[in-house]
């Protein structure tokens, strides 16, 4: 299918998009592409869950129920204003009854975007100053990602809410190896290096670099433990930051999915995949059977090493450090649930 780049005016033509403000309605534009469909196509099939919002842009869309034609959508019409069939499952099939165009929009990130909205976004835009379009960046970024999906309105309000904005020049350590985990950030302006000090190398070996909307600082509030990197600035910008209670209450709960010894098996059985956080060695001693071991500071480095469509049950001896290895999966949009109690846990 080709596609090319949706602009802003084009998306106000359609409901609800039109109810969006200007910045976020940009945003959304840079995300959405115009697909386009060879007659004959399928856009959805009958009893299709997947959560997509569907526009019709051109061309004419027919609804088919059974083999039967029940209606048509043509793009340009006042019909077409609306999404198409947006009951999940799909109660009918779209077929493509010559060229057709259309967008297509993941259905919850539209939710949370038109929640937010109506909601924070006036307030927020006082705290971060009504100027300063990197804020607006970096707080669409995260209502972007698929881990904001999970929170509830409420709490990504609040969490917005709560956060205090804390400058930085080139050099400056944001958070040290070793140190008590207090606050959550989010990086709001400029870069910063993550960093891991090791027996062979004080000066620290690269773990990651991170740049506007990026996030760090969970590990440590999650696991109850002490920082396991350090976070220095590349150079001047600024951070957001909550504080660990009301990051434990309004991100972290929400977040995570707990699953028992059995539900953690039978998504195994179906596909899925045991992810161990911890150490090598502990690896080596104990492990359950067709493990993937990647220690939880090593984590941001080797993500891109797993596969987005499997199903992840991440496991450690506790649940400690597994919680904090799924929050980060589950902030990138991973599929990724925790094992309760951990491996040592007897759950017979």
């Amino acid at each position: 299918m080709a596609s090319e780049q949706v602009s802003t005016e084009l998306l106000r033509g359609f409901s609800p998009l039109d109810g969006l403000k200007r910045d976020n309605l940009a945003a959304l534009a840079r995300k959405v592409q115009i697909r386009e469909m060879s007659p004959g196509q399928l856009l959805f099939k009958e009893g299709d869950t997947e959560k997509r919002t569907l526009y019709i842009v051109s061309g004419v869309l027919e609804l088919v129920d059974q083999g039967k034609i029940v209606g048509a959508v043509k793009g340009g019409t006042e019909l077409a204003r609306n999404p198409v069939a947006p009951v999940f499952p799909r109660r009918v099939s779209g077929r493509a009854r010559d060229r057709v165009q259309f967008i297509s929009i993941d259905s919850d990130l539209l939710d949370v975007m038109l929640t937010w909205d109506q909601t924070g976004t006036y307030e927020v835009s006082e705290l971060a100053g009504k100027s300063d379009q990197s804020s607006q960046d970096w707080m669409t970024m995260l209502l972007q990602t698929k881990a904001f999906h999970k929170i509830p309105p409420a709490n990504i309000q609040a969490i917005f809410m709560r956060m205090q904005q804390i400058n930085y020049r080139t050099g400056d350590v944001i958070l040290k190896q070793g140190a008590e985990g207090d606050y959550f950030y989010v990086l709001i302006r400029g870069t910063a290096l993550v960093t891991r000090e090791t027996p062979l190398s004080k000066e620290g070996i690269k773990l990651a670099e991170l740049s506007v909307g990026d996030t760090f600082g969970e590990e440590a509030l999650i696991s109850d433990a002490k920082r396991n990197a350090t976070v220095t600035m590349r150079s001047d910008g600024a951070v957001m930051r909550l504080g660990k209670d009301d990051f434990k209450k309004l991100l972290n709960e929400p977040m995570l999915d707990w699953v028992t010894k059995a539900e953690a098996e039978e998504i195994i059985r179906s596909g899925g995949q045991w992810l161990d956080v911890r150490l090598p060695s502990e690896f080596e001693n104990q492990h359950l059977d067709g493990a993937l071991n990647i220690p939880l500071y090593f984590i941001r480095l080797k993500i891109n090493t797993l596969d987005p469509d499997k199903k992840y049950i991440v496991c450690c001896d506790t649940g400690r450090r597994s919680s904090a290895g799924a929050y980060i999966l589950s902030e990138r949009g991973y599929h990724a649930y925790v094992l309760t109690g951990g491996i040592n846990r007897d759950q017979a």
